[in-house]
């Protein structure tokens, strides 16, 4: 215990002397969040010199090994470098799929050759991942996938396309799950493959919400070639890869459930509706949902802190992560609602500069995507239902 008093002080000092003090305000737009990869600008100095000094610290994935570029902390003291940046504010230096997906699933299934090369361009940011899972006919039923990879050689010919891929239009890498046994039983027969984006035969294509945002892409394959190296895990049984990977996932959707770094929602509501006397909302209907929303917006933060110590003593429950997205991806959902009821009809400007280009409707039909992205809240609820409560007939 005195070990990590020892740390928790020592983190705190570190983190005070070097994060820039720009890093420890509230992210107000998509450029705020540096995402690392081959083509990747710094939206500012101060974001520059943050990333860096956390990266040659080993702290843009503090619990990796060091051989990997990880920082090599323990789970306790992982946990205490994520208490000390909450604690000021701080940004992540750091955004990735790499991180939060691909990571966990290469140091769980992944060779030491295929550690070495990715792990460690992922923490230093050099590379940006994207998912290749679902399919135009394979979504919620992912194991219908019908993406081809025939073997050639040494190398496999894939053929077929993915949609809702995020962010491929700026990924350098994908992950992707392929069939390369058509014969076999849908959920046998599929394998998790890596490649390169700028491999000839790839293409994508941006996918226009309704929020007037393009986050997701369809992602086209026409005979893009591919070493038979890059099979993480065992051909065929790429399927325990996938299944382990979005139990990742799931935890990462789980997390914008959580305020994170930013103003507390009732701030961000008085600056609307207004406060009496004793600095309370005018409106007590709100007061009462903000009330409300912040004990629950609590409860998932205890419950993600549980879920981690729970990983770390292996006692974690492989569908715990299916609860806490649903629980996460609805909290988020309940917040936007409650900031547009706040805004009234000024949250419903659309492209004024006084609502920055309409940022709050525009963020609020975002989430309309939560519940859907990673598997939807129904099939959650139904993954909760059969494998954490045994409910008949689940």
């Amino acid at each position: 215990m005195a070990d990590l008093e020892k740390f928790r002080s020592e983190t705190r000092a570190w983190l005070e002397q070097n994060c820039p003090p720009e890093m420890r305000k509230p992210m107000t737009s998509d450029g705020d969040t540096f995402w690392g990869g081959r083509n990747t600008k710094f939206s500012s100095e101060a974001q520059r010199v943050w990333f860096e000094r956390m990266r040659d610290k080993g702290w843009t994935v503090p619990h990796w090994p060091r051989e990997y570029g990880g920082g090599g902390l323990d789970g306790e003291e992982a946990k205490i470098v994520r208490q000390e940046m909450a604690a000021i504010g701080a940004r992540q230096p750091l955004t990735s799929f790499g991180i939060s997906m691909l990571g966990p699933a290469l140091l769980k299934y992944g060779t030491e050759e295929q550690k070495k090369e990715h792990l460690p361009k992922i923490t230093a940011g050099l590379i940006r991942w994207c998912q290749g899972y679902s399919e135009p006919n394979a979504g919620s039923d992912l194991a219908s996938l019908q993406t081809r990879a025939e073997s050639d050689g040494n190398d496999y010919i894939i053929n077929g396309q993915k949609i809702w891929t995020s962010y491929a239009n700026y990924a350098d890498w994908i992950f992707c799950l392929v069939r390369t046994d058509p014969a076999a039983k849908k959920h046998d027969g599929i394998s998790f493959i890596l490649f390169d984006m700028t491999s000839k035969g790839v293409s994508t294509k941006p996918i226009l919400l309704i929020s007037g945002y393009s986050p997701f892409c369809e992602t086209f394959f026409d005979n893009v070639r591919v070493p038979k190296s890059h099979v993480v895990g065992t051909v065929n049984r790429g399927w325990d890869v996938a299944k382990y990977l979005l139990q990742h996932e799931r935890a990462m959707i789980s997390g914008m459930g959580e305020r994170g770094v930013g103003r507390p929602l009732g701030q961000i509501a008085a600056d609307s509706v207004g406060a009496d006397a004793q600095g309370k909302l005018d409106d007590a209907q709100l007061r009462s949902q903000i009330a409300t929303f912040e004990v629950d917006e609590a409860a998932l933060a205890a419950a993600a802190e549980r879920a981690v110590d729970l990983a770390k003593a292996g006692q974690s429950h492989p569908a715990f992560s299916s609860a806490m997205k649903y629980y996460g991806t609805e909290l988020n959902k309940r917040r936007y609602e409650i900031l547009m009821s706040a805004g009234g009809s000024d949250a419903l400007e659309w492209e004024s500069e006084r609502s920055r280009g309409g940022a709050r409707p525009r963020a609020w039909l975002r989430t309309k995507a939560n519940s859907i992205e990673g598997g939807t809240s129904e099939v959650m609820l139904g993954i909760v239902a059969k494998r954490i409560l045994d409910l008949p007939g689940a």
